[in-house]
């Protein structure tokens, strides 16, 4: 199975699960994570409050709550250093563990945004390498339709002239 890669907004994408490149506090922030926070709504807040944040590399779920998913899952991101503090094996545990939770609640449809490529940093391209690789061997695995949706034009492009 493919993955899809489309230009798009991922609050409106209807699937099983979307995710959402978080904060450590998952109190919500700016880009995406702001994005969905305010697209679901009060309900979301108050839901992460009770998760008491979460660690670079990891990963927890929610309900969907306004949004057309029946879930959230929040993945916290590594801030981009230069490539040489673990980064990228941050940001594949990052996709592996979303993966995995929309697995263990029965989900058969993923989309992604580009983590770690926005406010902190990660280089888009090498997001986009580490975000496809991680994903392809993971779906080898497995029956889920894995979507990754890029919110700007110079992502898709990227992408493009990477996979086509």
């Amino acid at each position: 199975m493919a993955i899809k890669i489309i230009q798009g907004d991922i609050t409106t994408f209807e699937c099983d699960a979307i995710v959402n490149a978080a904060n450590s506090t998952l109190l919500g922030g700016g880009g995406v994570d702001g994005a969905i926070h305010k697209a679901a709504g009060k309900g979301l807040l108050i839901e992460c409050i009770k998760l008491g944040g979460c660690k670079v590399g990891q990963a927890k779920i929610t309900k969907g709550h306004k949004l057309p998913c029946k879930y959230i899952i929040h993945t916290v991101g590594p801030k981009w250093k230069g490539g040489r503090n673990g980064e990228e094996e941050l940001l594949r545990s990052c996709y592996n563990e979303s993966v995995k939770l929309a697995l263990d609640n029965g989900c058969k449809s993923i989309a992604f945004p580009l983590i770690s490529a926005g406010i902190y940093g990660y280089p888009k391209k090498d997001a986009i390498l580490v975000a496809i690789d991680t994903l392809e061997k993971a779906i080898n695995q497995i029956d889920m339709n894995v979507t990754l949706i890029l919110f700007d034009k110079e992502s898709k492009d990227i992408a493009d002239a990477l996979y086509n």
